[in-house]
């Protein structure tokens, strides 16, 4: 039985400022609550309107469609919502390609981000602050449970770039083509907001800048899709990567 305290609480998650108040947030879906199950990150309860699919559940409690419906983020909603506690912060590791985001303020563009990080063996994402919350409900959605794998940081990102112990590549249309230049080993892959690219600050702090050619007869399009460019730029590193192995 749910009371209409629970409800009121679990649908106040969709807003930044309550996930900060309750330390938690909450992932729909049978598939991408089986991945959070499955890490360390700590499960306060789930929702759900068939608990028989996640086993032997401690905190699992049974919902109707019409309570599911009114905290769920989701037009049709899958039948179950689970909330977890907020990881605790982790330090950033540096031995292997990050990835940092200057002001991308679009949910689908980061859980899409998220995703590539989790698929190309990327630990890290680092964020400006301006960037959107990555437990943004659409965010969790579209990140299709690569969030539970791939750590988040939101800092101050022009300090994290000045004091960044390895080199910094910004994606930018005026660079050097990525496919006519080595790649180092270790790095961080700059990727700016939609509509105005690298902030100026940001320019500044990098060791190169590197572009995606285009070879359509017009040259008409003005840009890629910033998740679009970072398939083509973590592809294209581990590419090379593994031809010097």
């Amino acid at each position: 039985m749910v009371t209409k305290n629970e409800l009121k609480k679990a649908k106040s998650l969709h807003q930044k400022k309550y996930r900060i108040q309750e330390n938690s947030f909450f992932v729909e879906g049978e598939k991408s609550i089986k991945e959070f199950l499955a890490s360390p990150l700590e499960l306060k309860v789930l929702y759900s309107e068939q608990l028989e699919v996640f086993g032997a559940i401690k905190k699992g409690v049974s919902i109707t469609s019409n309570e599911l419906k009114y905290i769920s983020a989701l037009t049709h909603p899958s039948g179950h919502f689970a909330i977890f506690s907020l990881p605790e912060p982790q330090n950033v590791s540096f031995n292997d390609f990050l990835v940092g985001l200057d002001s991308v303020r679009d949910p689908g563009n980061l859980g899409t981000i998220i995703r590539l990080c989790d698929w190309f063996g990327i630990r890290d994402l680092v964020c400006s602050k301006d960037t959107v919350d990555c437990f943004n409900p659409k965010v969790v959605q579209s990140s299709m449970g690569s969030l539970s794998r791939v750590g988040v940081h939101y800092v101050d990102f022009d300090n994290f770039l000045a004091t960044c112990p390895v080199p910094v590549l910004g994606a930018d249309m005026h660079g050097t083509s990525i496919y006519e230049t080595s790649i180092p080993k270790q790095g961080i892959w700059v990727l700016g907001n939609e509509a105005n690219g690298l902030s100026e600050a940001t320019k500044k702090r990098l060791s190169q800048t590197l572009s995606i050619p285009r070879y359509g007869n017009t040259q008409q399009t003005e840009s890629l899709n910033v998740a679009t460019a970072t398939a083509i730029l973590l592809s294209e590193t581990r590419r090379k990567a593994a031809s010097e192995m």
